[in-house]
C-alpha cells in the first residue's frame, strides 16, 4: 500500500507528522498532489482543542496542487493540471446549497442540518496538510490555476481571500461608504482589500501589531488605528463626524472587537462578523440600542466552489490585488510543528506561512 506524510491531530496541543495510506479515488473524486498549503487560525483552534475534530484526522483546508488522479465521472480536467480547491467544498446537492447558501453544503445530512456543513477538509474528512488530498465532488470544486500565477499568489484563495471578501460582500458596501475593519490578520487584511474593491471611500483598519497596520495600508486602508494607543471607538466616531461607519467588519472573534465594531455603527449600519468565537458572545444593550437601531448583524462562512475560486484568481491575475506579500515565512511539510509554533504564537511578524511538500 502506497503511503504519504500527513500532519495529524493527535490530541489538544499535539499535531504530529504520520504516515497514512494514499487515498483511493472514487468516481466523483480527485486525488491532488499538494505542492503548497498553509496554516489557518482555525487550525490553531483545532490544535488548542477549542474546536473539536476526531483524533487521527489530517488537518488543513487550503490546497494548491497538481491533479494526480481523476475519478471516472470527473470531466473537463487533466491529470498533471495545476488546481486549487476551496476550503469549503460544496456538493451543490443539499437543501442549503440549493437554497443559495453553498458554504453550508456538505452534502446530504441524514440527521438534519449541520452548521458549517460545507467545511469538510480538516474538519470531517482528511485535509490538505499532507502530500496528497482527496477532493470530494471534484467536478464542482477543482479550479485550474492560470499559468502566469505562482502557488503563493493563489494560496490565499481557498480560504483567507474568499472569507475576507465575503465579509466585505456581506457588509453590502456601496460606493462611497465608510468602513471600519477590526483586526488585520490575514482575513482582516483581505476584508480591507475587499472593501476597497467594493468602492469604500474611507477604510479604517484597526490592529495592535505594527507590521499588520503597515500591510493594511498596502491592502487599501486609508487610516490605521492602533488599539494599544488609541481609544478606537472614540477616534472612529470623531473621524466620521459622529455619524458612525456604514459598515464594520469584525475579523478576530473576541468580545472586545465585536463590541467595538457594534459601537461605531451608524443607525441602520451593518456589522459583518467573520471571527471564530470560542466562548459566549454578549451584545451590550446600549450599543444595540435596545434592538431599535435598525442594525444588521450578519455572519459569513468562506464561500467555495470552482466558480468562486475562478473569480478570486481572476482578480489576482488582473493585477488589482497581490496577496503574495502576506506569505512571510516558508516551511517544508516535515517542519510543520515548527510552523505551528511560530504561527500560533504570532512571532517574528508572521502573517501567513507557506508549507511546501
Amino acid at each position: 500500500m502506497a503511503m504519504m506524510k500527513a500532519a495529524v491531530f493527535v490530541e489538544p496541543g499535539r499535531i504530529e507528522i504520520e504516515d497514512k495510506p494514499i487515498p483511493d479515488v472514487g468516481p466523483n473524486e480527485a486525488l491532488i498532489r499538494i505542492t503548497t498549503t498553509t496554516i489557518c487560525g482555525t487550525d490553531v483552534h483545532i490544535l488548542k482543542g477549542e474546536y473539536p475534530v476526531a483524533p487521527g484526522l489530517t488537518i488543513g483546508h487550503e490546497p494548491v496542487g497538481v491533479i494526480e488522479k481523476l475519478g471516472r465521472n470527473v470531466q473537463g480536467y487533466q491529470e498533471g493540471q495545476r488546481v486549487i480547491a476551496g476550503a469549503i467544498c460544496p456538493s451543490f446537492s443539499s437543501y442549503a446549497c440549493q437554497d443559495g447558501c453553498s458554504a453550508q453544503d456538505g452534502g446530504s445530512h441524514s440527521h438534519g442540518y449541520k452548521p458549517m456543513g460545507g467545511w469538510r477538509f480538516g474538519n470531517t474528512i482528511d485535509g490538505a496538510q499532507a502530500e496528497y488530498l482527496l477532493v470530494p465532488d471534484a467536478q464542482a470544486n477543482l479550479s485550474p490555476v492560470p499559468e502566469n500565477l505562482s502557488d503563493e499568489q493563489v494560496l490565499m484563495c481557498p480560504d483567507i481571500m474568499s472569507t475576507g471578501f465575503a465579509g466585505a460582500e456581506s457588509a453590502n458596501i456601496r460606493i462611497g461608504d465608510i468602513v471600519a475593519v477590526f483586526a488585520q490578520g490575514p482575513i482582516g487584511l483581505c476584508a480591507t482589500a475587499g472593501a476597497r474593491l467594493r468602492g469604500a471611500s474611507l477604510i479604517i483598519a484597526v490592529d495592535g501589531v505594527d507590521e499588520r497596520l503597515t500591510m493594511a495600508k498596502q491592502m487599501g486602508a486609508d487610516i490605521t488605528l492602533d488599539f494599544r494607543k488609541d481609544d478606537v471607538v472614540a477616534e472612529i466616531m470623531k473621524l466620521t463626524g459622529g455619524r458612525g461607519v456604514d459598515a464594520s467588519i469584525e475579523a478576530l472573534g473576541l468580545q472586545q472587537t465585536f463590541e467595538s465594531a457594534l459601537r461605531v455603527l451608524k443607525p441602520g449600519g451593518t456589522l459583518s462578523s467573520l471571527g471564530v468565537y470560542s466562548g459566549n458572545l454578549t451584545i451590550p444593550l446600549d450599543a444595540f440600542c435596545a434592538g431599535l437601531g435598525d442594525h444588521k448583524i450578519i455572519t459569513s462562512l468562506c464561500p467555495g466552489g470552482k466558480e468562486r475560486m475562478r473569480r478570486l484568481m481572476d482578480i489576482i491575475a488582473s493585477g488589482r490585488l497581490d496577496l503574495g506579500a502576506m506569505v512571510t515565512h516558508r516551511f517544508k511539510l516535515e517542519q510543520i510543528k515548527e510552523a505551528y509554533e511560530l504561527f500560533s504564537h504570532q512571532r517574528d511578524g508572521v502573517l501567513k506561512v507557506a508549507i511546501e511538500t
